[in-house]
């Protein structure tokens, strides 16, 4: 019994944390509230502090779990600077722009965190980084500090692009900046990669 009540726990968490991640992602933080959320999760309002200690815990466990989510796709990618230039089309592909609850926790919520408590900035941070490491490795003639900085500065234009391109009605122009996202992610890829050390 004991056993059984342990897996549905984690069932149940699991559940509280993705419909979490959705909701945030498409209504916003603070948009989403307790209630809504166990709704989402098809289980009780009383069962929530079973799991967390409080909302603000939820967010930092479900943005975690997105971008560590994220890092399981980025494994995917060729190596070198070809896997890049995959993540840049496939970040900025219509169907993401498109999928604002299954996509990028970043670019649906970076606003949010900015004005989140310090834990959650921190831990937002230290799971970030782990994706500007990984991406930062196909870029394999660049010294390590100025990879990171370069996917950093990639990412952002990236996460920029997206919004935008979500925020326009005008679904033509909304496209045509996707389009130029692309070209302007690709030549800031191309610059990064005929990039040497200094001192080389």
């Amino acid at each position: 019994m004991a056993r059984y009540d342990e897996t549905h726990k984690q069932e149940s968490r699991r559940r509280i944390v993705d419909a979490a991640a959705k909701r945030f992602k498409t209504d916003g933080i603070d948009g989403s509230g307790i209630a809504t959320l166990m709704k989402d999760a098809g289980l009780t309002n009383g069962a929530f502090y079973g799991h967390f200690d409080s909302k603000e815990d939820l967010v930092r466990t479900a943005l975690g779990q997105q971008i560590e989510s994220q890092r399981e796709v980025l494994a995917g990618l060729d190596a070198g600077v070809a896997g890049l230039r995959q993540f840049v089309r496939l970040y900025l592909s219509v169907e993401h722009r498109d999928d604002v609850g299954g996509g990028c926790p970043s670019a649906a919520l970076l606003d949010e965190i900015v004005r989140g408590a310090d834990p959650t900035r921190a831990s937002y941070t230290d799971h970030m980084m782990g994706v500007v490491d990984d991406l930062a490795e196909h870029l394999t003639g660049v010294e390590a500090t100025r990879a990171r900085v370069q996917v950093l500065c990639l990412f952002a234009s990236m996460v920029g692009t997206l919004q935008l391109s979500r925020a326009l009605t005008d679904r033509a122009l909304a496209d045509d900046v996707l389009e130029q996202g692309v070209r302007n992610a690709l030549a800031l890829l191309d610059a990064a990669d005929s990039d040497e050390p200094d001192g080389g």
